[in-house]
């Protein structure tokens, strides 16, 4: 076996997360890495939020409708119950989870175990969403991945939500929220305000 073969197969515990806005990619590098690990003979677990049901009931999808097998849970704590004697442990839309995802990933780390974790780092107003800027904080990776602003065509910084809602958790795809760079992003709020003002 080549030292490159060794290396994917007998990797230590670690943490590696990949995060950026929506249709950034993230899911899709989350699936290359988890099928990757699976060549090499891995033990490969994967896991997402019982309420993300946008695509897939029981499958991590990307927005290109790339898919993997998954576990919805309720809590992050059901991923340790569900973990043993695996090597890699995939989460996907780690944002929606509670904040004890942390401490889980690093259990599972000191475990010996693979753990990768894609989410969002903000939410729709700019702001770190949910335990992933923790979680960027003690990953031995992190990988930031973008989407190309709809407006511009420079790096998207955030998901603008097109849909009049409130709520820090609404799932959505396209009709519900466009990538935008952080220029086109304040223009853009900047002309929802003027709309709201009399």
């Amino acid at each position: 076996m080549n030292n490159n073969l060794l290396g994917e197969a007998h990797r230590p515990g670690r943490i590696e997360v990949v995060c950026g806005s929506m249709f950034s990619g993230k899911t899709e590098e989350l699936i290359r890495r988890l099928k990757r690990a699976k060549f090499a003979k891995q033990k490969v677990e994967i896991f997402k939020p019982a309420i993300d049901t946008r695509y897939s009931e029981d499958e991590v999808v990307s927005h290109d409708r790339h898919s993997i097998p998954s576990t919805p849970v309720e809590s992050s704590a059901s991923i340790l119950l569900l973990s043993s004697d695996i090597d890699v442990v995939g989460i996907d839309e780690a944002q929606f989870f509670d904040d004890r995802l942390v401490e889980v990933c690093n259990e599972l780390a000191f475990r010996g175990v693979r753990v990768i974790v894609a989410g969002l780092d903000m939410d729709f107003k700019g702001r770190p969403f949910g335990p992933m800027p923790a979680l960027c904080a003690i990953a031995d990776e992190v990988t930031k991945v973008h989407a190309i602003c709809v407006k511009c065509g420079a790096l998207a910084y955030v998901s603008h939500r097109l849909v009049a809602n409130d709520k820090r958790v609404m799932l959505g795809e396209q009709t519900a929220y466009e990538p935008l760079c952080r220029e086109c992003y304040h223009k853009a709020i900047a002309e929802e305000k003027q709309k709201v003002q009399p």
